[in-house]
């Protein structure tokens, strides 16, 4: 099935001098490069009245036209599962994701995650990239996440994303007693040997993140985390790299193991953590129809406060 595509744009100073290309890239982010090309190769794409050439240089004022057709990429189902919704109008959705819940399809997954919930929630989402998500949380994190219903809405908060106007906090409970507050500005990428794994590695992206402390207990503690980049795994893979892993990360935080005169209660309640204690609790964003700061914050789920209560009880 093929959908029509069209769009009309008054090209800015933001753009001029750019390559057709380029410009279109970056003014349209819910289409790939490769994509954009291909329209302007089949003439799909005209500048003032002409077609367009993905190396002409744009300037203020071009009149760019792009009337095209795009193979609907949705294919996956809609599935009735239960979602948090947190806020929804008719540019939105804001949700608080349970850890164990995926967001998107992939190998092994190609049934009940979160795209699939929102399919069926409302069923308009599908003629938007990725049902529109436009960021992700880790299976086993839980928390908010914002979703796009229109494309005007995903346009405006993808570029909020990409010039990182977009707040995210975190609350993490990590292995060790931290002193001070601080930042990890290191880059991230794929590991080296497990290709499943990030790492900290010189030919990574830039990666930078922020954490200071709320509590601290006999051998753990409790951090509120602010990104300032969104790689994947960041905040794992920073704590990791500080020798301060997430509680209960398998992925990162190696073979478990306990200080020496540790509780048996706390010790059953980590062994039993069947994810890392990582929550995205505060969301903020400028709303893309009135233009107005928005912030949104949600509680601790119960798995994670119960084990805050057992580290309180126990130091």
């Amino acid at each position: 099935m093929k959908e029509n595509v069209y769009h009309e744009i008054k090209l800015t100073d933001e753009c001029a001098g750019a390559r057709l290309d380029s410009a279109l890239a970056r003014l349209l982010p819910q289409y790939s490069r490769s994509k954009i090309k291909e329209w302007i190769d089949a003439g799909l794409i005209t500048i003032n009245g002409k077609e367009g050439k993905p190396k002409d240089k744009v300037k203020s004022g071009d009149n760019i036209v792009i009337a095209a057709h795009l193979e609907k990429q949705q294919t996956d189902t809609p599935e009735n599962i239960k979602l948090d919704f947190v806020y929804e109008d008719d540019d939105i959705i804001i949700i608080n994701k349970p850890a164990g819940l995926v967001v998107h399809p992939a190998v092994g997954n190609y049934a009940g995650t979160l795209l699939n919930a929102l399919l069926y929630h409302d069923t308009n989402l599908a003629k938007l990239p990725r049902a529109g998500i436009i960021h992700r949380l880790d299976k086993e994190t839980s928390g908010l996440m914002l979703i796009t219903k229109t494309l005007e809405a995903h346009t405006f908060l993808v570029r909020q994303l990409q010039k990182r106007h977009i707040t995210r906090q975190y609350k993490a409970i990590v292995c060790g007693r931290l002193i001070s507050g601080g930042q990890v500005d290191a880059p991230i990428g794929r590991h080296p040997r497990l290709r499943t794994h990030m790492a900290v590695v010189d030919s990574g992206k830039e990666a930078v993140t922020h954490y200071r402390i709320l509590q601290r207990f006999n051998n753990y503690t409790l951090l509120d985390v602010t990104l300032e980049t969104g790689r994947t795994h960041q905040i794992r893979v920073h704590m990791a790299h500080k020798k301060y892993p997430i509680v209960g990360d398998k992925t990162y935080g190696g073979r478990l193991h306990f200080a020496k005169g540790e509780s048996a209660e706390v010790i059953e309640a980590i062994r039993h953590l069947p994810r890392q204690a990582l929550h995205a609790y505060k969301l903020g964003f400028t709303h893309p129809t009135t233009r107005e700061h928005v912030e949104y914050v949600v509680k601790l789920p119960d798995d994670l406060e119960n084990l805050l209560q057992i580290l309180t009880r126990n130091g």
